[in-house]
């Protein structure tokens, strides 16, 4: 679990970094961007749900 941890702080990271200074200079486009890395975030973090149900279903 600590991997899927450590990914994820730095897919956060990346977002962070991406919105303070590489953004993209059309508005629309950079909207996209972000709903995209959102949408990446929050599946990462489904992903991270399921491996931990997976893990706990087996040790009970």
């Amino acid at each position: 679990m600590k991997k899927h941890l450590i990914i994820y702080g730095i897919l956060v990271t990346l977002f962070i970094v991406y919105n303070a200074f590489f953004q993209v200079k059309d508005e629309v486009l950079n909207e996209i961007l972000n709903i995209i890395f959102s949408s990446i975030l929050f599946l990462y973090i489904a992903i991270m749900a399921w491996v931990l149900l997976k893990k706990i279903k087996k040790v009970k």
